[in-house]
């Protein structure tokens, strides 16, 4: 089990970001009604047949509205990105905010593969856009159990109150701002057709699906067997609850934060997604 916290941050601190809404369906045009022959005097030569209409893709379940571009200067190359990242980050969250908490080279290709294996069994901590939270897994002996401790969701208060502190229609509006980026490293991922903010939202709505525990849950150490013995022990912990172990990486981060940081956490995952999220 992974130490470090885990945010869905787009653009700014765009925190904790399943499904798979990137798979388009494709509607059948409807069927045209028959052509009435008129008599001919004489057999017309034969003509090929019309040639049948594409099938209509569907287009994003939630539109992101470009903003005009009198109101602000063309965004830079994706891979020229990080520098306008960084500022616009810091005017956001503050310089200081940056650098405590956040990874801001190739941000937005980290917020974007992160977003996207949010809601699969593992995603990978070298990719995250934040950076480790300090310390590690915290545990609380009951019996032969082992669970996890209140001093393990301390550790992640700062991050949790990081994130609270921007308000989620600012974030919102910097990720409009920035979307054409997070659109072209989503299509480079491997999503030609897909749009990110219909991943986005699925995956927020994913993670606002996350149980919360009423007790803290219990962990045990998986076995590694070899010569060589592990530095780092505490990140082969897993629930030993089977309902827990099987959620997806961004539901079992949920989960270990504590009950309290998680109830906040999804309070600002539900204001950032009712300013991206198209309104039915």
């Amino acid at each position: 089990m992974q130490t470090r916290t885990i945010a869905l941050i787009t653009a700014a601190v765009l925190a904790l970001a399943g499904g798979a809404a990137w798979w388009f369906t494709r509607g059948q045009p409807a069927p045209r009604p028959p052509r009435a022959q008129a008599p001919a005097a004489s057999p017309a030569p034969a003509t090929p047949p019309a040639a049948t209409p594409p099938l209509a893709e569907a287009g994003p379940e939630h539109p992101i509205e470009p903003e005009p571009a009198a109101s602000a200067a063309p965004l830079p190359a994706l891979a020229d990105s990080d520098a306008l990242l960084g500022q616009a980050l810091a005017g956001l969250v503050g310089r200081s905010g940056v650098l405590t908490f956040l990874a801001t080279d190739g941000f937005v290709r980290r917020v974007v593969v992160t977003v996207d294996n949010l809601a699969r069994g593992m995603a990978a901590s070298r990719l995250w856009p934040v950076q480790a939270t300090p310390g590690r897994l915290q545990l609380l002996a009951a019996g032969d159990a082992q669970l996890i401790g209140a001093d393990n969701a301390r550790r992640y208060q700062p991050f949790v109150a990081f994130v609270a502190s921007v308000e989620p229609s600012q974030a919102a509006a910097l990720y409009r701002r920035l979307y054409p980026l997070f659109q072209q490293a989503y299509v480079e991922l491997g999503y030609p057709k897909g749009h990110f903010n219909d991943r986005l939202v699925e995956v927020i709505d994913h993670l606002l699906a996350a149980p919360e525990p009423a007790r803290p849950p219990a962990v045990a150490l998986v076995e590694v067997k070899g010569e060589v013995p592990s530095t780092r022990p505490w990140v082969r912990y897993e629930y030993t609850d089977p309902a827990l172990e099987a959620l997806s990486s961004g539901q079992k981060i949920m989960v270990r934060v504590g009950l309290a940081n998680e109830r906040r956490l999804k309070g600002w995952l539900a204001g950032f997604r009712q300013a991206v999220a198209a309104q039915r």
